[in-house]
């Protein structure tokens, strides 16, 4: 009957304290779900992300935790079979699903997805993107696999038909889809940041990851765009594999968008890029290192391409203010600050000190890596840590 009111669809987050899940989770809410969730004690800044959604949820996990009855059940990537909300979910054969799948047919089918991929950066240049766009005007939705600074949280819904910038990592979906979470994520623009092994726990060599990242090519439409690093081999290999026009961005003199010179001027970053081999515009930015300034060209090539005005990008870019934990300056002492940082690849610890380097060119740096990521503890890379 007319006016009749229709409750709200229910879903419950299991393990909603991950990174990607709570930004998830912030999503449902603003989409209009009632939402639950359920983890084991969680810690900063995870913690204080989970308290802002205002949500019911549980500590530890249990079967009563389901007894809410909850349309959607959204299993997070750390768990698996034996934890007891999973052989819950299984045993009354509640509608599970997995968080890139729900986001994939709550969210993206209506909007403009901008994924950002890649072994390096993908954090980073999700804020970035995000940010450039929404100081541009274009009023962006977003998921952000970290704690942006400036957003009040990290996701955003955003409205149908408007771009959506979500961080495109390869690692596995869930328990029971073991393929990387990004090939659900129907780009219509993906960015490729970089390239090369990593995730050793679930993928056996560099060719894995490869053909990973060629899947999920195939599924930009030919209107689309594919936007690569100039400067990483192992993205610029996967030009011959793409079904759209490709762009390039970087330090590399080929780079559709190149950043043909820079200089520092009192904390500041000043890049002049060059779009198609022609003088396009100079941008200021407080970022340092050589990865952050490609990350800002790659933001810039997304921005260019959803139609950004210029001085909306300069405007984003100048008063970006960085995500948590990137090159996060979390405490100073005796005029020794001290830096949190979350790269765990040789590669990325190794841009990490040089941009300390760069940064702070007079001072000693003394620099201690915890080695927690998956792959870290597997030893890999042991070698080439110690190099870097």
């Amino acid at each position: 009957m007319n006016g009749e009111m229709h409750a709200p669809p229910r879903v419950h987050f299991c393990g909603i304290g991950g990174t990607a899940m709570v930004a998830g989770a912030r999503l449902a809410i603003e989409a209009g779900w009632e939402v639950h969730g359920s983890d084991n004690p969680l810690y900063p800044p995870t913690s204080e992300m989970v308290a802002a959604l205002g949500i019911p949820v549980a500590k530890g996990y249990r079967a009563k935790n389901l007894d809410w009855g909850p349309d959607r059940v959204i299993i997070g990537n750390v768990l698996s079979r034996g934890n007891p909300e999973v052989e819950t979910v299984l045993d009354r054969r509640l509608h599970y699903i997995s968080l890139p799948e729900w986001i994939k047919d709550a969210v993206l089918r209506t909007r403009r997805s901008v994924a950002i991929c890649g072994t390096h950066g993908k954090t980073s240049t999700t804020a970035l993107t995000a940010w450039l766009l929404d100081r541009a005007g274009l009023d962006p939705g977003y998921l952000i696999g970290g704690q942006p600074f400036g957003f009040s949280h990290s996701a955003r819904l955003g409205r149908p038909g408007t771009p959506f910038v979500i961080e495109g990592d390869e690692y596995d979906t869930a328990f029971f889809d073991k393929r990387a979470k990004f090939f659900h994520y129907l780009p219509e623009i993906a960015v490729v940041t970089s390239l090369e092994y990593d995730h050793g726990d679930i993928y056996r060599d560099l060719e894995a990851i490869e053909q990973a990242f060629r899947w999920m090519l195939r599924q930009i439409p030919s209107s689309g765009r594919l936007i690569l690093c100039a400067d990483s081999p192992g993205a610029m290999a996967l030009n011959t594999h793409a079904f759209c026009p490709v762009l390039t961005y970087g330090f590399h003199e080929s780079a559709n968008y190149c950043i043909a010179s820079i200089h520092h001027q009192a904390g500041k970053t000043c890049m002049a890029v060059h779009r198609r081999g022609v003088p396009w515009a100079t941008f200021e930015a407080s970022l340092v290192g050589r990865h952050n300034l490609q990350n800002a060209a790659a933001a810039l090539a997304v921005a260019d391409v959803l139609g950004a005005s210029l001085d909306g990008m300069q405007d984003g870019l100048r008063t970006f203010p960085g995500v948590r934990r990137r090159m996060e300056i979390f405490h100073e002492a005796q005029g020794i600050p001290f830096i949190d940082d979350f790269a765990h690849h040789p590669t990325a610890v190794a841009e990490t000190i040089a941009a300390a380097r760069q940064r702070w060119p007079e001072s000693r740096l003394r620099v201690l890596c915890e080695p927690r990521s998956n792959t870290m503890v597997t030893r890999q890379f042991e070698d080439a840590l110690v190099e870097a």
